[in-house]
């Protein structure tokens, strides 16, 4: 089928740089040149064949790209835009926010000079060039989809729907088309956007070299899902701390956005929002069915090595393992008592990873995971903190959302992989080795490399935070005489202690047990080319030290004969190169300070990776010479 590019389509955009939903947009079909990946978005031209615009699509437009609907040289019919300046140059920027793709790649670039055949200009695709050598086709018309009905609503109608109640400065800042927040750049003029309050910071003190202030965060949502994160400092803290509600709907305008600080950004967005004390916020009211839809970006879970306590959070998808009972989490700061629950979960990449639910949510849909265990169902959940625990670890906080079982095509498709592969398949934690990203390239084994000699040189390392380091080093020594594992609850892995009559008690769990299991809490020395350090080493990063579980190294401490199989163990885990992710911390200890390292992930050498990493180094060496 031949397709048609609108004739002086960039005119049409350029004369109508706003368009207002309750007017009739005209069809506007142009050509996609020079698509380009930057970040998770792309910009492109767009062509009419007489003019050319810079144009982008935002982040929300990836999967199109991807799955290849949205092509080069393809043809995409514009329902929705916003037209930018691009400061310091007389120049417009078109930020695409609703198109459908009307035509696969064409031949070639489109020019003004092309032969055209009635009204329309006409070409064809590449695959209907295949078809045409074969038999000739008829027909001169495109056949577009009918234009979809734009989302958004013009402020005509806002004000209408609002009965005329709202006050003077939310009529003032209704007078405008409200942005969806995709939309959304710090090159763009006057916007209003209409958004859920769903997560509130708390009112922060800070103190710097400019003096003293306050400031406070909050998360907004707008119906299609789309979150952004807005600051508030001093009198704009001030002024809109009590305005913002938890659950409410507003209309914001006269904001500023930058780049987001990928360190501190707790949403996907690559924009953040400061609010000043000139800025509007208006509450709109009768908004109880304005619930905005949950967006995941999952990350697979053998590529949650490069988010370990990180700033970013992270969403994931999985197939829930095994779910144990809630316990009681006594918390230091403020000796309060919260429940907590630890699920399992797996994904076709066959790892699995712990989840902590804490609070309401290991009380509510912790519990419905557990009376539904054993039907192993699928669990997204968003907004997860990553930690360190057993190498990686997930943790909700008050904001995550948890949903069992979603209606979305992940879900389905790894509900189809875990039945027909999954439940037999053979599944590793992913803290057993911190598996090097592929997508990002980033190898968390080999950033931050020291030599132990860095960290020793420095007493007073880790006082303020800890400090985390990776080192090369080898196992010189491991103490016989020392105390190498506690008897543990073998449900949450908390100490156990003698029940009264015969058993064991865990406080965690609060009931008693016949049976525990041991884990190791030991310490060895290390060594490499510029010293040596104790190191403090837990359960897991023993076993792979060790090459064996505390319980079997417990059974030859015992065995009694003229060879002792202990020691001959522990020797054999001796002058081991390993590559290990430590954190410094201080510690007291008899009232004084003391370093503690502590091993937190222990993976064997890659060789062929470690080679790479040295020829990486020597040529930094020989360009900064």
């Amino acid at each position: 089928m031949a397709k048609s590019i609108t004739p002086d389509g960039i005119s049409t955009i350029l004369s109508n740089p706003s368009p207002d939903s309750s007017s009739e947009l005209p069809e506007i079909v142009v050509q996609v040149v020079d698509l380009t990946p930057i970040g998770n978005r792309y910009k492109f031209t767009a062509n009419d064949g007489k003019m050319k615009l810079k144009a982008m699509f935002p982040s929300s437009f990836s999967s199109e790209i991807n799955s290849g609907n949205i092509q080069n040289l393809g043809l995409i019919q514009v329902f929705d835009y916003t037209l930018n300046d691009i400061p310091s140059k007389q120049e417009k920027y078109l930020i695409v926010t609703k198109c459908e793709a009307v035509s696969p790649a064409l031949e070639v670039e489109f020019k003004a000079d092309v032969k055209s055949e009635e009204s329309g200009i006409m070409l064809k695709s590449k695959l209907e060039v295949l078809i045409q050598n074969e038999a000739k086709r008829e027909g001169t018309g495109i056949f577009l989809k009918p234009k979809q009905e734009i989302v958004a609503k013009s402020a005509a109608q806002i004000v209408n729907e609002q009965h005329g109640n709202m006050a003077p400065a939310a009529r003032m800042a209704m007078t405008r088309r409200v942005h969806p927040l995709v939309s959304l750049n710090p090159y763009q003029g006057n916007w209003t956007i209409k958004v859920r309050l769903t997560n509130k910071g708390t009112m922060r003190s800070y103190k710097n070299a400019k003096g003293e202030g306050c400031v406070f965060n909050v998360e907004l949502t707008d119906e299609d899902g789309t979150q952004i994160q807005a600051t508030m400092f001093n009198e704009a803290a001030r002024k809109f701390y009590d305005k913002f509600q938890l659950g409410k709907v507003y209309y914001i305008s006269k904001g500023t956005l930058k780049v987001a600080n990928k360190q501190f950004k707790t949403v996907q967005n690559d924009y953040e929002m400061t609010l000043n004390e000139y800025s509007e916020v208006e509450e709109a009211s009768n908004e109880e069915t304005f619930i905005p839809e949950t967006k995941f970006k999952f990350v697979d879970i053998d590529e949650l090595g490069p988010y370990v306590n990180g700033k970013e959070l992270v969403d994931v998808i999985g197939v829930v393992q095994s779910v144990s009972p809630t316990m009681s989490i006594r918390r230091k700061i403020n000796n309060d008592i919260i429940p907590k629950r630890d699920i399992t979960i797996a994904d076709n990449t066959k790892k699995t990873v712990v989840v902590s639910l804490w609070s309401d949510h290991a009380t509510t849909v912790g519990q419905e995971l557990l009376d539904n265990a054993d039907k192993f169902p699928i669990v997204a959940i968003k907004s997860l903190k990553v930690g360190d625990f057993q190498g990686v670890s997930l943790s909700t906080l008050s904001k995550s959302i948890v949903l069992v079982n979603p209606d979305t095509p992940e879900s389905k498709k790894l509900r189809s992989w875990y039945d027909s592969e999954g439940k037999g398949a053979s599944m590793a934690s992913v803290g057993s080795g911190i598996i090097p990203s592929s997508k990002g390239g980033s190898r968390p084994m080999y950033n931050d490399r020291v030599f132990l000699s860095h960290i020793t040189s420095n007493p007073s390392m880790g006082e303020d935070k800890p400090s985390f380091f990776n080192i090369r080093a080898y196992i010189s020594f491991i103490k016989p005489d020392q105390t190498m594992w506690y008897r543990a609850c073998q449900t949450c892995n908390k100490k156990v202690t003698d029940a009264i009559g015969s058993g064991y008690w865990c406080e965690g769990c609060q009931k008693n047990d016949d049976e525990c299991s041991l884990r190791y809490i030991m310490v060895v020395k290390v060594s490499d080319a510029s010293g040596e350090a104790w190191l403090s080493v837990f359960n897991d990063q023993a076993e792979r030290i060790v090459g064996c579980s505390a319980d079997e190294l417990d059974k030859l401490k015992s065995q009694m004969g003229e060879e002792n199989l202990f020691q001959q163990k522990l020797k054999e885990a001796t002058w081991v190169p390993h590559l290990f992710r430590i954190s410094v911390a201080q510690h007291e200890y008899m009232n004084e300070k003391r370093q503690r390292i502590t091993a937190k992930a222990v993976a064997p050498i890659d060789f062929a990776a470690e080679s790479r990493f040295l020829l990486e180094e020597i040529s930094k060496m020989k360009a900064s010479q």
